[in-house]
């Protein structure tokens, strides 16, 4: 019998949070580690961050003790049955991946046998587990990024006949589901004017027909995916539009906005751009990351979705970090990454010459101006 997922306590769902949290661990590690299911893992990560500023909290703490104090004050008074009987009808209306949730594999007065029982879950479903990333969609994903970065303009209808030819046997629904892990979508010159996330404000574009022409006039940022032996991070850059300058990046195992965060805040200690550009990513038009911008006198430029010219040399840099470094290295571990990446940026911020800037760095480019 296949083993199945455990009913996770609170202290484990922390536990595997923080660990997400540090960014030291691609999510399919941790999946391995821990047996938890990716995806229930960025939630974790998500519901840590978002409920973490409220822990310390003097009112959040006076609730939880008088919680905790009602709780063991019925557990004390009520018997066995009772106990049974309140606690199905709480439980009645579950689906069954909400019934695998409420099972308490160190319930003091149930066992996971009569748990699963009295909320009709059959047990081999309660021990389910699911699986991480296989390693042939790790190798596909591998491509699709190689193929991407010479052909940005390849949707999964074409990306999956380029496979194809490469002697992959793989269908359209299986590459549209890894590009869409990977946040890769075809970039297109569009009719309409895209929209942005629903519920956000939609930013003009600031830099058609702008003669660029310091440094700190624009900023760009974007986000691209890192391939890894097992698993994949994602990499978020800032970059000074007029010269080619590096000047923050971060690294996530997942596609939260609290990485991009992190790079908003380590650029903005350097200097302040007259316009930030991005894409119309959810990481780039939340709320809070473009009161972050506002709140520093920034303009804030974003360019219509899937638009292949509006951040080009962002775009460029990708080609340039995995050609030139991730892919000759192949790193193993994310703390790896980190170091690998450091390295390289410093290198090419400080010693790589560019064409485009007359074989000048950067840095001397930077600088100067």
């Amino acid at each position: 019998m296949t083993k199945k997922r455990q009913r996770r306590s609170a202290q484990f769902k922390f536990q595997v949070a923080l660990e997400a949290l540090k960014e030291q661990k691609t999510l399919s590690q941790l999946a391995n580690e821990y047996e938890v299911h990716p995806t229930q893992i960025t939630q974790w990560k998500k519901q840590l961050l978002d409920g973490g500023t409220s822990l310390f909290g003097q009112q959040h703490l006076r609730e939880q003790h008088e919680q905790t104090t009602r709780e063991a004050e019925l557990f004390e008074q009520i018997g066995r049955l009772k106990m049974e009987l309140e606690w199905l009808k709480k439980k009645l209306t579950a689906s069954a991946d909400d019934k695998r949730e409420l099972i308490e594999p160190s319930h003091p007065a149930f066992s996971i046998r009569r748990q699963c029982a009295l909320l009709g879950l059959n047990r081999a479903t309660y021990y389910y587990q699911p699986a991480a990333e296989d390693p042939a969609n790790l190798e596909l994903m591998r491509q699709i990024d190689k193929q991407y970065l010479e052909t940005p303009f390849y949707g999964w209808p074409r990306m999956t006949v380029a496979l194809q030819r490469q002697g992959y046997q793989v269908n359209g629904k299986r590459v549209r589901r890894l590009m869409r892990l990977m946040g890769l979508q075809a970039v297109t010159v569009r009719k309409r004017p895209a929209t942005s996330t629903p519920g956000h404000r939609i930013y003009p574009y600031l830099l058609r027909d702008l003669a660029i022409e310091r440094p700190n006039q624009v900023w760009c940022a974007d986000i691209t995916y890192v391939p890894m032996p097992l698993g994949f991070v994602y990499l978020v850059a800032i970059m000074d539009w007029f010269s080619r300058y590096v000047v923050a990046w971060a690294l996530s195992n997942s596609l939260d906005g609290n990485f991009c965060h992190t790079a908003l805040h380590q650029a903005l200690r350097h200097g302040t751009p007259t316009i930030f550009n991005t894409d119309q990513g959810s990481q780039f038009t939340a709320q809070s990351f473009t009161t972050l911008l506002e709140q520093a006198g920034v303009q804030i430029s974003m360019d219509g979705r899937g638009r292949v010219f509006d951040n080009i040399f962002v775009e460029r840099l990708w080609r340039t970090v995995k050609y030139e470094h991730l892919y000759l290295y192949e790193y193993e571990t994310v703390p790896a990454v980190v170091v690998g990446l450091d390295g390289y940026f410093q290198f090419y911020n400080t010693e790589r010459p560019h064409q485009s800037l007359a074989y000048r760095t950067p840095k001397e480019v930077h600088d100067q101006a």
